[in-house]
């Protein structure tokens, strides 16, 4: 405008002049409300299924957090729906009345949510006062399911303290906030021997751990158990997973359970590569099998108990319809459109170019009935890992944006107190080797 009435020169000083103070934050602020009201509009009146977590960041505020899966054209989309503080406790009551007075100023209502993932905390998932409970009494229909990757932290817990050990967690990584890659036990064994100079110079009663061959031998058995567990773990994260494809994950390692069992019995432990290694190396006799098999079928046990044993076949018909058998449960005119999908030449090459769910969303149109059914199953999250994700984003933004200075403190305390010790226990096992 000023160039226009007046010149290019007067225009070029108006540029020297800053934005006030404000008009970033406003524009960003006007951007994610323009973002959130065409997420909402695409869910409004169709069906949706939200996971929810809470949990305390680094200032120790509370935030509750909540991602949606829905169907958008022609697939599933998973988004984030809200980030919230909660102000006083993290109640159901409270939990629930964020979601709901979210709901409905965002006009999405509760019939159209099919299912809920949470974890297993007593306020998410008591049947009774928990949220689970609360969202059940304005949503009968709703389907909750308990984050399966939750469900796996919580053996080691239970199995633990039923073994009578001091700890009842592992450390959890960075990334989300459940179970480390299984580094935490493979790097205490491989720095054994600093581990073991290290408590020899500070006198702990401890140390002596590190030198008994049965205690090492355990300690490599777990660091490669822990190992298998973790890949376990990470094979159920990610975006876009469902409940059969999480299933066949667990009902493959229960079994691996059993075959590790036999082959432990069988004394064949090539299936526990530190703890082999060990003992061809300093030529040892294995002492920890009874321990091994005694832990190998606890483990077993504790998974039947946290995933129920269930038909391995129930989900078969939505895996690969055009291979399996319709279900017993199927009414009249579920197993007369299951037999009209599955001769049907044209949806047998789509399911075999289309993702599991594109595929469900496409027979739904023409088959209501079975579409609506494989969807009940697909839409619904497995497990929690946006929310955990979420929170890794916030506590890594709330980070990146501390002091500097704060940051350099805090490193140059850590580093005064620590390199005395480092270079002492360098020099003792220096002179070890040496010996």
């Amino acid at each position: 405008m000023v160039s226009t009435m007046i010149d290019e020169a007067t225009a070029s000083k108006l540029k020297a002049i800053p934005l006030s103070n404000n008009t970033i934050s406003r524009r960003i602020y006007d951007m994610s409300k323009d973002i959130e009201e065409q997420l909402n509009d695409k869910i409004r009146d169709r069906r949706f299924a939200p996971q929810m977590d809470e949990a305390t960041d680094s200032n120790k505020g509370c935030l509750l957090i909540t991602y949606v899966r829905f169907i958008d054209a022609d697939d599933l989309r998973e988004d984030l729906l809200f980030c919230k503080q909660v102000t006083s406790r993290a109640t159901a009551d409270e939990l629930f009345k964020i979601i709901d007075t979210y709901l409905r100023e965002a006009d999405l209502k509760w019939e159209d949510c099919v299912g809920i993932c949470t974890d297993g905390a007593q306020a998410m998932a008591g049947r009774r006062g928990g949220l689970q409970a609360l969202i059940k009494r304005v949503s009968p229909n709703v389907q909750w399911t308990h984050c399966m990757i939750h469900r796996e932290a919580r053996i080691f817990s239970a199995l633990c303290e039923e073994m009578g050990s001091d700890h009842t967690a592992v450390l959890f990584h960075s990334e989300s906030r459940w179970l480390s890659r299984g580094k935490v036990l493979s790097r205490v064994f491989e720095l054994r021997d600093e581990i073991r100079i290290f408590l020899e110079e500070e006198e702990n009663e401890l140390a002596h751990k590190f030198n008994n061959n049965k205690f090492l031998m355990k300690l490599a058995y777990l660091s490669d158990m822990f190992q298998k567990l973790n890949e376990l773990n990470l094979q159920m994260q990610g975006s876009n997973t469902h409940l059969p494809h999480l299933a066949d994950k667990i009902t493959s390692f229960t079994r691996k359970l059993e075959m590790w069992e036999q082959r432990v019995t069988e004394g064949n432990i090539d299936s526990f590569e530190n703890l082999k290694s060990f003992i061809e190396v300093n030529k040892l006799q294995n002492t920890v099998i009874p321990c091994m098999k005694a832990h190998i079928s606890a483990l077993q046990k504790h998974f039947q108990r946290y995933f129920p044993v269930q038909d391995p076949t129930q989900y078969d018909w939505i895996r690969d319809p055009f291979s399996a058998t319709p279900p017993a449960e199927f009414s009249t005119t579920e197993n007369e459109q299951f037999i009209d999908v599955t001769s049907d030449s044209t949806m047998r090459l789509e399911f075999k170019s289309k993702t599991l769910a594109a595929f469900w969303i496409g027979v739904e149109k023409d088959f209501p009935l079975l579409g609506k059914r494989a969807l009940a199953t697909l839409l619904p999250f497995a497990t929690s890992y946006l929310c955990e994700i979420g929170f890794s984003a916030v506590a890594s933004i709330k980070t990146k944006y501390r002091s500097k200075l704060d940051i350099e403190n805090e490193l140059r305390v850590a580093v005064s107190q620590l390199q005395p010790r480092f270079e002492k226990i360098c020099s003792m096992k220096q002179a070890h080797t040496s010996h």
